[in-house]
């Protein structure tokens, strides 16, 4: 069992940067893959990011590779989200979680354990 716990969320204006982190309970944090996951206003929850357990790969949603980069510490039981050149489309409760498979694609119902999620909203 982990339980996980964002922050790191606020409020920033357009062209900004914010680092969001996800902190992990539990002795087992490094045998689960990671994703991060957003959810706008109104809308569904969506696909940002994941990671491997190790770190060692990592994949994007297609619109979002090369402003947004996830990372892990698994010394920190801690994965980061970090992005830049933040947009007002990018206004979003983001929410991180955790795989037990392995798993660190799109798919909500892959992951197992969720956090409560931050606020990020981006001012025009």
């Amino acid at each position: 069992q982990v339980q996980l716990v964002e922050s790191g969320g606020g409020l920033v204006q357009a062209g900004g940067s914010l680092r969001l982190s996800c902190a992990a309970s539990g002795r087992t944090f490094s045998t689960y893959a990671m994703g991060w996951f957003r959810q706008p206003p109104g809308k569904e929850r969506e696909f940002v990011a994941g990671v491997t357990s190790s770190g060692g790969t990592t994949n994007y949603a297609g619109s979002l590779k090369g402003r947004f980069t996830i990372s892990r510490d698994n010394a920190k039981n801690t994965v980061y989200l970090q992005m830049s050149s933040l947009k007002p489309e990018d206004t979003a409760v983001y929410y991180c979680a955790a795989s037990a498979k392995g798993y660190f694609g799109v798919r909500r119902s892959n992951y197992d354990h969720w956090g409560q999620g931050t606020q990020v909203t981006v001012s025009s």
